[in-house]
């Protein structure tokens, strides 16, 4: 499939019989779950039946899954306690995800708190991260997926060549990648509309991260304007970003086979609308022949 279309389901009261529910009302082809509270730092074990439920039935029906990692973490803090449940939530996130089957892990690349250098931030990044990354030595780990910000405060990755400094920062590791999340690289200045805004965007990300490294895409509009700096996703084609550039997204070679997940307002009623939409979109993508479909 040229790019499996989902999003992210809610799991509490149970990973398979509430999420995957949820995504059957989608008609999800992939599906994006938390595997802890997203706004805290416990780290609970998980409920080993609804695991193996859950990874069972997402081989079964061929569906990619992601884990995205709590929101507190920053591996850019100044705050030692912070950078240390960061490594401890990440931890976590990682390793349920390989209990779940998930091919990929979400993080956000945080921020240089405290009025420190990026240079700096970037590297404690280096010194706690990076040993996360090489405890993944197993065939059936998943990838760790940075995504960056719209680019509020001292984000320490909102553009796409900022992705550059951090890669470097974890020697490009061959267990790193990135999620790519439309809304958040749209805020921080990157205008994906007009006829080559979208292509642009992802030729720029390919130079700087390099071929293979788009993993996951987080399909969503915009409630506000190119480089407004603000996290407010809107549904497909009702926001500044537009329908056509999703169109494009999926036309380019950089983004093959690459699963696209939403996370957009509107419940379950919204998030269906958005899928079909997408869908919709895939059909016919900008300037192609199909044959990479």
């Amino acid at each position: 499939m040229r790019n499996p279309i989902g999003g992210h389901v809610p799991v509490a009261g149970g990973l398979a019989s509430i999420g995957l529910s949820y995504a059957r009302e989608l008609a999800a082809e992939t599906v994006q779950v938390f595997v802890a509270n997203p706004r805290g730092w416990a780290t609970p074990p998980g409920n080993p039946k609804q695991d193996e439920a859950f990874r069972e039935r997402c081989a079964e029906d061929g569906i990619p899954a992601y884990v995205h990692a709590p929101y507190l973490i920053n591996f850019g803090s100044h705050t030692e306690a912070t950078v240390d449940r960061s490594v401890d939530s990440l931890r976590h996130s990682l390793r349920r995800a390989r209990a779940i089957g998930a091919l990929g892990v979400v993080v956000h690349t945080g921020s240089a708190t405290g009025g420190r250098p990026r240079e700096t931030a970037l590297a404690q990044v280096r010194e706690r991260m990076l040993p996360l990354l090489d405890e993944l030595t197993h065939e059936d780990d998943p990838f760790l997926l940075l995504e960056s910000t719209a680019g509020q405060g001292s984000s320490l990755c909102s553009r796409t060549w900022d992705f550059g400094p951090y890669f470097d920062s974890l020697d490009r590791h061959p267990k790193l990648g990135v999620c790519l999340d439309t809304c958040h690289i749209f805020a921080a200045g990157h205008d994906l509309t007009g006829p080559d805004g979208m292509r642009q965007t992802l030729d720029l990300l390919v130079e700087t991260v390099g071929e293979g490294r788009l993993k996951l895409i987080h399909a969503n509009d915009s409630k506000d304007v190119a480089g407004a700096h603000k996290d407010r996703h809107e549904n497909i084609g009702t926001g500044h970003i537009g329908a056509e550039p999703f169109r494009a997204l999926m036309a380019h070679p950089a983004t093959a086979n690459v699963p696209l997940i939403i996370e957009t307002p509107g419940g379950k009623e919204g998030h269906a609308a958005d899928v079909a939409r997408l869908k919709e979109l895939r059909k016919t993508p900008s300037g192609e022949d199909h044959k990479t479909r």
